[in-house]
């Protein structure tokens, strides 16, 4: 596993110079969700609110996630992706089915049905745990 999560993290990195395995995670969720608070990032990932910080920070100055005002509450600022936010992780997203179908080339049609019933049992104790799932 820990392999796994050094591949991962190494992948991360080159498949986009703007990106890390945070940032991508990050960009996804908000993705995933249509847009989220900060201190929502920090609940569901289990984070310092510091550190939310300092990765939204980042990804702003990037010009990947623009703060909006929630329109029930103008107190609290919504994250979104921008444009460009949503072009990069395009990008990446296609980079990794490239990679993905890359390794997985010359598996068999049922390895390749046992490795995704292996992960849906994976993600599922995963979430039952209350652990984070890969979007």
């Amino acid at each position: 596993m820990t392999a796994f999560a050094r591949r991962a993290r190494a992948t991360a990195a080159r498949m986009h110079p703007e990106l890390s395995l945070v940032s991508f995670t990050l960009l996804s969720h908000l993705e995933h969700q249509g847009g989220c608070r900060a201190t929502d990032l920090a609940a569901h990932y289990t984070l310092d609110k510091s550190t939310i910080s300092r990765q939204v920070g980042a990804l702003e100055k990037a010009g990947l996630v623009e703060r909006r005002l929630d329109p029930t509450d103008h107190r609290v600022h919504v994250l979104h992706l921008t444009d460009r936010g949503g072009e990069v992780l395009a990008q990446v997203a296609d980079a990794r089915r490239v990679a993905f179908h890359a390794r997985l080339e010359g598996w068999s049609g049922p390895d390749l049905s046992r490795f995704a019933e292996y992960l849906l049992r994976y993600n599922e104790a995963a979430a039952a745990a209350g652990g984070e799932v890969a979007e």
